[in-house]
């Protein structure tokens, strides 16, 4: 199943810092704990206002990995600094995908929470996610990886459709 964690940050003077911490102390820390299979970071590159600026996608084996005392003892490190700049956030899991794949840095990740029409148009292979727990927000989202957009993808946008750049490699545990 898939894990999500996505948010914005309101401190420019601190974002840096905050990436850092995120990207070589959180996800190498969540990769260790028993359960969690792959680990990516992804910052909003062009989509609707809303969406939230960073995106964390873990490949989980089941949901009580987040209910573990690995999880708890080794999840990543404490939040409380960085908790006051942090908006829009939520995590939610998703079924129907049983290893997330890994997001090169020269691909996109194409993201619709409202269909995948606008995916399938251009001739994408779309993933379906379909939230089974925690904030289930959103309740259905059509995920593609894409390498260089077509010119037809100019309307991508009007047509709800986020688009991410990988922030690193996809960290991956030995049993992934």
């Amino acid at each position: 199943m898939i894990y999500t964690v996505e948010c914005s940050f309101t401190d420019p003077s601190a974002e840096d810092e905050w990436n850092a911490f995120y990207s070589n102390e959180k996800l190498p820390a969540l990769i260790s704990v028993r359960g969690f299979l792959t680990s990516q970071r992804f910052k909003l590159s062009e989509g609707i206002l809303s969406a939230p600026t960073y995106l964390a996608i873990h490949t989980i084996a089941n949901e009580g990995i987040l209910e573990s005392m690995d999880y708890r003892q080794n999840g990543g490190g404490n939040f409380a600094k960085w908790q006051p700049m942090i908006t829009n956030w939520h995590r939610s899991i998703y079924g129907g995908v049983d290893l997330f794949p890994n997001v090169t840095n020269d691909q996109r990740l194409l993201i619709s929470n409202e269909s995948g029409d606008a995916l399938r148009a251009l001739g994408f292979q779309v993933l379906y996610l379909c939230a089974i727990g925690l904030d289930r927000t959103p309740m259905e989202r059509w995920m593609a990886i894409s390498g260089n957009l077509p010119d037809s993808a100019h309307h991508l946008k009007a047509d709800g459709v986020c688009i991410y750049v990988p922030m690193g490699r996809q960290l991956q545990s030995d049993s992934a």
